[in-house]
């Protein structure tokens, strides 16, 4: 085949996708071959390829297929781009809020096992915790057993 045309198996290969993904995504209505030969074979150029390279983007940002297909079909309707534009700039802001929580979750997480690690590292007996050396602990700001102590 000529450059810039491919095969679905060198579309594939290209895009770092199996052939199967390929023909899902075209059941889907996501992406469409450019064209068939004359036996009816199946056949993209360098745009589908760029295309499914921009598909597979959006799913490592962990849109859903659902989210894909919608901006896919908007540009039948949107020629300027400006409602996908609008929609897009939506779903990455909603996803962007989405990372920002769990870096935050994860953040707090590593924070608090931290806080158990340098517990554990100080030499304090822990066994006896809480107990009578709770008012004396270094730890006593951050600990959640403190107003539990004699």
């Amino acid at each position: 085949m000529a450059k810039g045309k491919y095969r679905i198996g060198l579309l594939a290969q290209k895009a770092q996708v199996s052939i199967r993904t390929v023909r899902y995504y075209e059941s889907l209505g996501l992406i469409s071959p450019t064209g068939r030969s004359e036996g009816g074979q199946r056949y993209y150029d360098d745009k589908d390829l760029l295309y499914l390279r921009r598909i597979l983007e959006l799913k490592s940002l962990d849109f859903s297929l659902e989210q894909i297909k919608m901006i896919v079909q908007m540009g039948a309707d949107d020629l300027s781009g400006d409602k996908r534009r609008t929609e897009l700039l939506h779903l990455y802001r909603n996803k962007l809020s989405q990372a920002l929580d769990r870096k935050n979750n994860i953040e707090a997480r590593i924070d608090e096992i931290s806080w158990h690690i340098r517990q554990l590292e100080s030499g304090i007996d822990f066994r006896q915790c809480p107990g009578e050396d709770c008012k004396t602990c270094p730890f006593k700001e951050s600990c959640r057993f403190f107003s539990d102590c004699p």
